[in-house]
C-alpha cells in the first residue's frame, strides 16, 4: 500500500475511491456524501456520456455495431461484447474515459471552494486516472459476497460475475496504488474507518 501523502494548501485534496465489482463503492461514496464532502460519481457520468452524448454514441457504433435501441445503450448487448473480450472492454473505456476526465475537471472547478473532493470510479487505476488524484481510498469485499451481491443487484448467474471480476485487476494490485483501504464485509462497521480517514484526509489540507 502507498503511503506516500501530497499537502496541497491552496487547493482542494483530490481523492478517489475505487475497488472491484461489487465491493460496495458507491455506498461508502455515501458516506462521504452524508458528511458533506462533495463526490463526483465517474461510472454514472460514463452512463450518461454513453446515452447522450453524440460524439461517444456515434463512435460506439461505429466499434461495435447497432446496440442502440430507441435512442437507448442495450445494455445486455453491450455487456457481451466488454465483459467477453478486453479488448473491447479497453475500446470502450478509450471512447468514454475522456469525457468522463473533462467532466471531472469541470467539476473540480466548481468545487473549489472545497477543501477535499472525492472520485469514485471503478476503474481508476486502470484508466491512470489515478494519476491526478493525491490520495486514493481502495474498497474491500470478500470475493464471495462481491458476487453475492452483483448477482442480485444485475439480476445476473454467478458465473456471469465471475466473469466480470476477471477483467478486472486484483485488489492485491489496487493496493500498490491505495493509500487507504476500507473493508466492507458486512461485519466490520464502515462508518468508523470513513471518519478515520476523513480525519486524516483534512489533517493534511
Amino acid at each position: 500500500m502507498s503511503t506516500s501523502l501530497k499537502n496541497k494548501t491552496n487547493k482542494p485534496l483530490l481523492v478517489g475511491i475505487t475497488g472491484g465489482i461489487g465491493s460496495g463503492k458507491s455506498t461508502i461514496s455515501k458516506i462521504f456524501m452524508s458528511l458533506g464532502i462533495p463526490v463526483f460519481n465517474s461510472d454514472a457520468v460514463a452512463k450518461n456520456s454513453i446515452n447522450t452524448d453524440k460524439e461517444v454514441i456515434n463512435q460506439i457504433t461505429k466499434q461495435f455495431g447497432a446496440i442502440y435501441i430507441d435512442g437507448k445503450i442495450d445494455a445486455v448487448k453491450l455487456a457481451q461484447f466488454v465483459f467477453n473480450d478486453k479488448n473491447a472492454l479497453d475500446k470502450l473505456n478509450q471512447i468514454v474515459h475522456p469525457k468522463v476526465r473533462d467532466a471531472f475537471k469541470s467539476w473540480v472547478d466548481e468545487n473549489s471552494s472545497s477543501p477535499l473532493l472525492i472520485q469514485e470510479a471503478a476503474i481508476l487505476i486502470e484508466s491512470g486516472a489515478y494519476k491526478n488524484l493525491d490520495k486514493i481510498i481502495l474498497v474491500i469485499a470478500p470475493i464471495e459476497e462481491r458476487i453475492r451481491r452483483v448477482a442480485k443487484r444485475d439480476r445476473i448467474s454467478p458465473t456471469q460475475v465471475k466473469e466480470r471480476i476477471k477483467m478486472q485487476i486484483s485488489d492485491q494490485e489496487k493496493l500498490k496504488y491505495s493509500n487507504f483501504c476500507i473493508t466492507n464485509d458486512g461485519k466490520q462497521l464502515v462508518i468508523p474507518q470513513v471518519i478515520k480517514i476523513v480525519e486524516q484526509l483534512k489533517s493534511l489540507n
